[in-house]
């Protein structure tokens, strides 16, 4: 069992004739991903380095057979890109375009869920499961098959994090980048969730950041219902209220959503925390 992706997704790329979506296309085929094709508006009938582009989503899905999407649009479409993907019957979404507006995606959340369209993102380098097939941006390479899942609000630092881990001989099971806009799809707990039900996932990284509660909350979860060691590194120690560093949603506003007060939640719920991402390794070690 994997978590959102396995070897039977198929993919198809919004934004495919652009630069970065096909750059990434040609990158997961490279890894073993079935690309289906891609969606441009006004682009249909062409092929890119042997990838059908068609018109709309519903055309592809219909003649590809595809369920899954990963959107490289610019902003001002990506939220009307989500919703044709979800209209087109794929199960699961991964935007990786940043800067949707808040209002838009408070209605396309709203919508999926009706739907029941899984979306990760948007602002995220996507899902992977080693040796099955990754779905956005993330370097295949410092992955390897194993048993831990990792869940982040990062993308960057969530490479680092899974180099350290691989480095040190464990493998992941699925590592899946949530997204750091305000509002995003899957969060913690849904993917928590799913890594509780998931047999291949044995122990869990949490990598969180400043801005929000959503990482009080898992600790939560974690400690009552996981059933799972887990381990955790939260980014931002340093960060000045009022600031935004980084991603949209990693923001202190007034007396909420410091690191000091994720850290502490954390570890009241028994998780240990990292103080740098080379710690990460070691700590599960000990779990494991």
């Amino acid at each position: 069992m994997s978590v959102f992706v396995d070897k039977d997704t198929r993919v198809l790329v919004q934004g495919i004739t652009g630069r970065d979506g096909l750059f990434h296309a040609l990158s997961m085929k490279e890894y073993g991903t079935e690309v289906a094709g891609g969606v441009t508006p006004g682009k249909g009938g062409q092929k890119v380095e042997g990838f059908p582009v068609f018109d709309s989503m519903e055309e592809a899905v219909r003649k590809t057979g595809a369920n899954t999407s990963v959107i490289f649009v610019p902003e001002r479409f990506a939220s009307d890109a989500i919703v044709e993907a979800a209209d087109a019957g794929v199960g699961l979404v991964v935007c990786i375009t940043e800067g949707l507006p808040v209002k838009d995606m408070l209605q396309v959340v709203s919508y999926l869920e009706r739907k029941g369209t899984k979306l990760i993102g948007p602002n995220c380098p996507g899902v992977i499961s080693p040796g099955k097939s990754k779905v956005g941006i993330l370097p295949g390479h410092i992955f390897r098959e194993g048993n831990v899942g990792v869940v982040s609000r990062s993308g960057t630092l969530t490479y680092e994090l899974v180099s350290h881990v691989t480095n040190a001989g464990l493998g992941q099971s699925t590592c899946v980048g949530i997204g750091g806009d305000p509002i995003i799809g899957s969060n913690f707990l849904d993917v928590l969730k799913m890594f509780a039900e998931d047999a291949e996932t044995e122990a869990v990284v949490l990598v969180g950041e400043i801005g929000g509660s959503d990482e009080e909350e898992a600790a939560r979860f974690i400690k009552d219902e996981l059933g799972k060691p887990a381990v955790a590194f939260i980014a931002g120690r340093t960060a000045p209220k009022g600031k935004r560093m980084g991603h949209a949603g990693a923001i202190i506003s007034g007396s909420s959503g410091t690191a000091e007060d994720k850290v502490a939640a954390l570890s009241a719920a028994g998780i240990p925390v990292a103080a740098e991402p080379a710690e990460i390794a070691g700590l599960l070690k000990e779990k494991v």
